[in-house]
């Protein structure tokens, strides 16, 4: 770990190793980006992608760049950078490297909202969004009050919401059939995880929670976070807050959740690899936060560009790619922690 220090007597501490694999994740990511906004019916060179971005190019190129790729990326680099750092926080309080929204049943909890709103109340992707916000906040509080027995433990919380999500999953699948043909394709197409379509609308309401959510998670909680770490009651002893901090950092996941659902559905496992990878990237202990933010916009921009370009003509969405690639690595994390005894 490596120290700067500040004329006034601040000190910052830092590991390079971990800046360097959060540096490598935002090129990555600001690669695939240029090459995404050029795919499509009208290709686009890279450089003219970034020659319309910096305000040179010719009017129809910044009409298709600035108001019908750009929205797509900036929605895919959001959403994923705050699966991320969602997943990460989960990881961390639970202490369980299977501890993701997706397994937790909070994207479920989402599904559940939208699917309400379009089946029952028929209304239009506005409400659809409010519906995955109000459905993944409500899951959160049940799980959390059925988890609670003088305090919030890992263990119980997993199994709370394995067992929440089987709940919801037969209930999302009744809604399911409950619609007419066009509400029902049109909410498992939510349900996949797509970003076609997207628009400022959708990246603004976004973009404000997380101006908000990020400051509160990587200054307000990580230190009390790596501290948790260690056990509630060592925490507790170098004047952590245990219980508040805990509500606070899931409170946090939980709306982060929420409205990344709500921009792009409840997209799969991006949340439960980018921590993994990024840990094993920077091999250090601690949440790692801010390198599981940066692996996961670098995963979900990927795949969007992999979903876009990997199959013709033929688009698929991107929760596909990511479902492919996170069961994937699901099964060799299994595998892996079985082979070496831990499971």
């Amino acid at each position: 770990m490596s120290v700067i220090r500040t004329p006034g007597g601040l000190s910052v501490s830092y590991r390079p190793r971990a800046l360097l694999v959060g540096a490598g994740c935002v090129v990555l990511a600001v690669v695939a980006a240029v090459l995404a906004i050029g795919s499509g019916e009208y290709p686009m060179a890279p450089d003219e992608v970034v020659r319309t971005l910096i305000g040179q190019g010719d009017p129809a190129d910044a009409f298709i760049v600035n108001e019908l790729r750009l929205p797509r990326t900036v929605t895919a680099l959001l959403v994923g950078a705050g699966l991320g750092l969602c997943g990460a926080v989960f990881q961390a309080v639970v202490r369980n490297p299977l501890g993701s929204p997706d397994i937790l049943g909070f994207t479920t909890g989402a599904s559940a909202g939208a699917l309400v709103v379009i089946v029952l109340a028929g209304g239009g992707s506005a409400f659809l969004a409010g519906g995955a916000v109000v459905g993944a906040l409500v899951t959160g509080v049940l799980i959390y009050a059925l988890a609670w027995k003088g305090g919030l433990h890992g263990f119980r919380l997993v199994l709370v919401g394995v067992g929440m999500t089987a709940i919801l999953t037969g209930v999302n699948s009744y809604l399911i059939t409950r619609a007419d043909i066009t509400d029902a394709s049109r909410a498992v197409l939510w349900m996949t995880g797509t970003l076609d379509g997207r628009g400022w609308d959708d990246v603004l309401p976004l973009a404000l929670g997380m101006a908000v959510l990020v400051p509160l998670v990587l200054l307000g909680c990580a230190r009390a976070l790596r501290m948790m770490e260690m056990g509630d009651d060592a925490a507790a002893a170098l004047g952590v807050r245990v219980e508040r901090t805990r509500l606070a950092l899931l409170g946090a996941a939980v709306l982060l959740v929420a409205l990344s659902a709500a921009a792009a559905g409840p997209v799969a496992f991006v949340a439960l690899v980018a921590p993994q990878v990024a840990r094993r990237l920077t091999k250090s202990p601690g949440p790692n936060l801010l390198p599981s933010l940066c692996m996961g916009a670098a995963l979900l921009i990927c795949a969007d560009l992999v979903a876009q370009r990997a199959f013709g003509d033929h688009q698929l969405p991107v929760g596909v790619v990511t479902g492919v690639v996170g069961g994937g690595y699901l099964v060799w994390l299994l595998a892996t922690e079985r082979k070496a005894g831990r499971i």
